[in-house]
């Protein structure tokens, strides 16, 4: 108990709650230990056991300890095993919050209705064999006329993940070496691990992908590089038109005249950057993916896949002798999203309602003495001086973000947040002061973040 007392500088709900998870990271309190009672706590600290409460919810919403009612509370075990590693790290947040910034997903109420779309569709599914073409020709010629640059082919599969894993699958032997973006989105790396292939970490700036470190690590003869060219997960960066055409130039010369580049447009529709590609330059080894789960909904399972039919052709293959195809109704009901007056003005809106968002964040963030840039899509990457600590008070505050130590490929260096700027209210100004607070709790004045966030 007096291991407790002395760690607990502040006597607030937050302090609390971040001596307490300082004592669980560093492994003093390990997983099954349990804790005082909140009277017990609340007598040895001189505090009323309102305050203690709320520290522990504060710690049980961030995944660090677990009520067991009057069996007590105890440090949370591990996340299910049948979770990947980084998902494991990510599962910590559990039970409810005031406002929840953590997802990383759409807001549904900006997101199109599907009433008026299913509505249109027939009543009967008809496939009348099941080796027709595994993308309806509509669909087909929406996505071609709107695809960044001509391609040879395009077929559709049950969202982003699986159409990176499939390309992956169809390009890749165990012990390639794949460059992947530092950081990233989470499950990439648990990807890479499973399929047995060796990440090359590669740091984004403002920009994308820089320049130097992406000619360093092509040297290493790796077999593809995964990107994220608009409103990149997590830090909301797009890729620009001149460092597109850099990476292209990098890739054209010596060993890299084979690497495959996969490309991840998880916001398409709700990015404000222009649409931008390395199929521009390398159409013929560029595989592209569009994915309408933020812009149309994450249960539609749907993203395109483009590019030359010598990729394409083989995953179309080996889709036959698994799920065969992505169901023909829901291609008409996303053709119908696609194509409909009312669904087209609700992205646009969406759009511009995230843009606003980032916009209104950005702006307050940097009057509590947090620089940042405006972030595209729905995404903001912040630095804190310690991520479980930001993660406890915040949660704290009633508000959940997203540690980023699951984002980083590789260990070590600078801690960040993520916070889903596209769930924030209309009121931003409480969650930017409780985010700077969080960030940078002991400084009076916080130093802008530099251009490179890895």
């Amino acid at each position: 108990m007096q291991n407790f007392i002395d760690e607990i500088e502040q006597r607030t709900p937050a302090g609390i709650a971040a001596a307490i998870g300082r004592l669980i990271t560093s492994g003093r309190l390990t997983p099954g230990d349990r804790l005082p009672t909140v009277r017990v706590l609340a007598g040895e600290l001189g505090v009323s056991p309102a305050t203690v409460s709320h520290a522990w919810q504060a710690l049980a919403a961030v995944g660090l300890i677990v009520s067991r009612g009057r069996g007590g509370t105890f440090v949370q075990d591990k996340a299910p095993n049948w979770l990947p590693a980084r998902s494991q790290s990510m599962i910590g947040a559990v039970g409810p919050a005031r406002l929840d910034l953590s997802r990383g997903t759409p807001d549904p109420r900006l997101l199109p209705p599907l009433g008026p779309a299913l509505s249109r569709v027939a009543q009967r599914a008809v496939t009348p064999s099941y080796h027709d073409l595994p993308i309806i020709p509509e669909l087909l010629e929406v996505l071609q006329a709107s695809w960044p640059y001509p391609v040879e082919t395009i077929t559709i599969v049950d969202g982003a993940l699986d159409a990176i894993s499939r390309s992956l699958d169809a390009v890749t032997r165990f012990g390639d070496r794949v460059i992947v973006e530092n950081p990233s989105f989470p499950p990439f790396f648990d990807l890479l691990d499973q399929l047995g292939l060796e990440r090359l970490p590669v740091a984004v700036d403002q920009h994308g992908l820089v320049p130097a470190d992406f000619a360093a690590a092509l040297k290493l003869g790796p077999v593809a590089v995964i990107l994220q060219p608009r409103a990149h997960n997590p830090t909301g960066t797009s890729m620009s038109l001149k460092r597109a055409e850099q990476l292209a130039g990098l890739l054209r010369a010596g060993a890299a005249s084979k690497t495959i580049v996969i490309e991840d447009d998880h916001s398409a529709d709700i990015s404000i950057a222009p649409d931008v590609s390395l199929g521009r330059w390398l159409p013929e080894r560029t595989l592209h993916v569009r994915s309408f789960s933020k812009t149309h909904g994450p249960d539609l399972r749907m993203a395109a896949l483009g590019g030359p039919a010598a990729l394409i052709e083989p995953i179309v293959s080996r889709r036959l002798l698994g799920p065969g195809w992505t169901s023909r109704m829901l291609q008409t009901i996303l053709h119908d999203l696609l194509t409909t007056g009312d669904s087209l003005a609700r992205v646009s809106e969406a759009r511009h309602i995230y843009f606003a968002r980032q916009r209104a964040l950005s702006e307050a963030l940097r009057e509590f003495g947090l620089n940042v840039r405006q972030a595209d899509g729905i995404n903001t990457w912040l630095p804190v001086q310690n991520e479980r600590d930001a993660l406890v008070r915040l949660a704290a505050s009633g508000i959940r973000v997203a540690g980023g130590s699951p984002f980083l490929a590789t260990k070590g260096g600078p801690a960040f947040i993520r916070v889903t700027a596209g769930a924030l209210p209309d009121d931003v100004r409480p969650v930017a002061e409780a985010l700077a607070a969080a960030a940078h709790p002991s400084d009076s004045a916080v130093h802008p973040i530099g251009a490179r966030w890895a």
